[in-house]
């Protein structure tokens, strides 16, 4: 099953090893998050925080933060990374988007090309796709047999488990869209000349296969949905109440993760500037 993280919030945490039905999520749901003048102001408000997180984050250079962005076509991962960036230093922030894996990926475990991404201390990674295309793709596709993306879960909920271990906070985000909502901005891409480069025909042929992706996101998400790295499932119709749904959760956990500067390893009284 899955939960609301709050009262506050349209997102939805995945629950460990519960089943989940994406079907019962309503990716148009935005309550409370409807009002643009106070969704704005809030997404003020909660830059500012995530400034200043990542500056002591960066600082303290104990901790790392790895947010996983999965969607379906058109689910807006690029536009959600762009907004949640927003202010934020360049310096500190290391951004991996997966494609199609090249020959020498392939000659390696599905996790090699992934682990030389995650963040080191001190960062925020934010992968753009991931790991999971290994268990949702290479499956629809029949790439894969059951048991093989089966025992992937597993390996899966291992590697993120020894990265939660030395210092990794992971959480990952499902943008979850309609398939009338995949359908316009599809054909918004279509219509636009200077969207049209991000349109492809084989989106088209993914878009057939909508009945599967949905039956494998559940499954994934459900089966690697942990309490140290929960899924939330994020209502992703409205873009704003998405951008403020993901800003709440990623500050919230910052927050939590508490990073601090560390002190002066030297007599600030004794430094005299002239």
């Amino acid at each position: 099953m899955a939960s609301a993280t709050s009262a506050t919030t349209p997102a939805v945490r995945v629950q460990p090893n519960a089943p989940l039905r994406l079907a019962d999520i309503d990716p148009a749901n935005n309550e409370p998050f409807s009002h643009k003048k106070k969704v704005d102001k809030r997404l003020d408000e909660l830059r500012e925080q995530l400034s200043d997180y990542q500056e002591n984050l960066y600082a303290e250079h104990r901790q790392s933060l790895l947010l996983v962005f999965q969607a379906m076509d058109t689910g807006g991962k690029d536009g959600t990374i762009r907004a949640l960036l927003t202010g934020v230093n360049p310096a500190g922030v290391e951004v991996a988007a997966f494609k199609q894996p090249s020959a020498e990926e392939l000659n390696h475990d599905f996790l090699w090309r992934v682990h030389q991404h995650t963040p080191g201390r001190g960062h925020i990674g934010v992968f753009n796709r991931s790991h999971y295309e290994d268990v949702l793709v290479t499956r629809v596709h029949g790439l894969i047999e059951p048991f093989t993306w089966q025992q992937r879960y597993q390996d899966i909920v291992n590697f993120e488990q020894l990265l939660t271990r030395n210092g990794t906070r992971i959480i990952k985000f499902f943008l979850h869209i309609s398939k009338e909502e995949q359908a316009s901005r599809l054909q918004a891409r279509l219509d636009n000349p200077k969207k049209r480069w991000k349109f492809e025909p084989g989106d088209l042929k993914e878009r057939k296969l909508w009945d599967a992706y949905q039956v494998a996101y559940q499954e994934a998400l459900a089966a690697t949905s942990t309490a140290e790295c929960p899924w939330y499932v994020v209502p992703a119709n409205d873009k704003r109440a998405r951008n403020l749904a993901i800003m709440e959760i990623v500050v919230a956990a910052l927050a939590e993760m508490n990073p601090q500067p560390p002190a002066a390893d030297f007599d600030v009284a004794a430094q005299v500037v002239e």
